[in-house]
């Protein structure tokens, strides 16, 4: 079995990433985002705007300064990406369309959809109707769509409906700008060509998933391959031990993980530094944390949903790759009215050179401010970082 050091496991799993290639020299276009979906195969979608949406973050980790509207354009207009449920709700290439309708055709109601059917017999399909009459349409432009019924996921009937039939397949949606989905029929969003395409069946589909998810980390362990499309565990583990046996995937020891990992056969292992860049908490490179912490020794938890007097680290907290390692952490938050970015808080990890740290993170935040179009930078109250 091949070895690998964990210094060996991070070059190749940056390197999976795009991490070692430069930003585009010009503008940034469709080819770019093309290639950026190629390398991590899907942007996962979050909805806390705190500092920006976070699938706009990994693009400009990997490709530098872009035009926001040019990626919605890309999402929307081009054909080539659809979302559905990858890692999350996640915008995805629309070649995986049939390689997640056997998720769409086990989507299961769930209590809210059962007690609508029960309660308000006909509703689901009166919104589906109304969708093929007068679609696209956004939550608000239903007939009735209902009240809610608290924060957070208290969705009215309207939502509930609607999230049901798009998750089931039966309808689509999409972005705009300001985050609002939109929802339509797949017959007038996705191309013919892989709309008409044959739903895989499901090993078929997971073999193909799993084969895209070693390509994009490079080298994993089997939650790790299975997460990043969100598969059954106990159903992965089969097909990667039956990938491994017939060639399509490596297995791989790599120093300090418990167990065996699996590779993409064509893994490379990147000599030169990788560009630095501050990462999304929903960075495919930092999603999944245990991995993060066997891949750097760095324990990250957002801290969202904590209480403030219980928070640690801040609200919105991104790791700061620099040099190929996992160094500091910083607060971030966008203040709009004053046009400033506030870095809260700054923190490197124990036994970094701070100084450095300090200096190549100043240049990104302005970078992070520039692209924003934020005019400063209000430096960190908290931490021991000074930049």
């Amino acid at each position: 079995m091949r070895k690998l050091t964990q210094e060996q496991a991070r070059r190749a799993a940056l390197g999976a990433q795009g991490f070692y290639r430069a930003a585009p020299p010009g503008r940034v276009d469709r080819r770019h985002f093309r290639r950026l979906f190629s390398d991590i195969g899907l942007l996962q979608l979050d909805s806390v705007n705190v500092l920006e949406r976070s699938h706009y973050l990994p693009v400009f980790a990997r490709l530098g300064d872009y035009a926001k509207a040019d990626l919605d354009r890309y999402t929307v207009d081009s054909g080539e990406v659809f979302e559905y449920w990858g890692h999350e709700a996640s915008l995805l290439p629309v070649e995986l369309y049939s390689h997640l309708r056997h998720r769409m055709a086990a989507h299961h109601p769930w209590r809210r959809v059962r007690a609508l059917r029960e309660e308000h017999p006909g509703y689901v399909e009166s919104v589906y109707e109304e969708l093929v009459e007068r679609g696209p349409l956004t939550v608000g432009d239903l007939a009735d769509p209902g009240s809610r019924k608290g924060n957070w996921w208290g969705w009215g009937n309207g939502k509930v409906a609607l999230e049901w039939l798009f998750g089931t397949g039966r309808i689509t949606a999409y972005r705009t700008a300001n985050f609002t989905r939109v929802y339509d029929l797949p017959e007038r969003v996705i191309p013919p060509q892989f709309l008409d395409a044959e739903a895989l069946p499901q090993p078929e589909a997971y073999r193909h998933l799993l084969t895209l998810a070693a390509r994009h980390h490079a080298v994993g362990t089997a939650a790790d391959l299975a997460d990043y499309y969100r598969l059954h565990l106990p159903t992965a583990r089969p097909v990667l031990a039956a990938m491994a046996d017939r060639g399509e995937l490596v297995e791989i020891d790599v120093a300090g993980w418990k167990g065996p990992a699996y590779a993409d056969p064509e893994m490379s292992l990147p000599r030169r530094e990788p560009r630095s860049a501050l990462l999304s908490p929903f960075d495919p490179v930092v999603w999944a944390r245990d991995r993060a912490e066997r891949l750097f020794a760095f324990r990250y938890r957002i801290e969202i949903y904590v209480p403030k007097p219980k928070r640690v680290y801040g609200y919105y907290v991104l790791p700061y790759l620099l040099d190929g390692e996992l160094v500091a952490r910083v607060d971030l938050k966008t203040d709009r009215q004053a046009g400033l970015l506030r870095v809260q808080g700054a923190y490197a990890e124990d036994g970094r050179d701070r100084k450095r740290i300090g200096h190549a993170l100043r240049r990104d935040l302005e970078a992070l401010a520039g692209w924003l179009g934020m005019s400063g930078i209000v430096e960190p109250r908290r931490g021991n970082l000074v930049i």
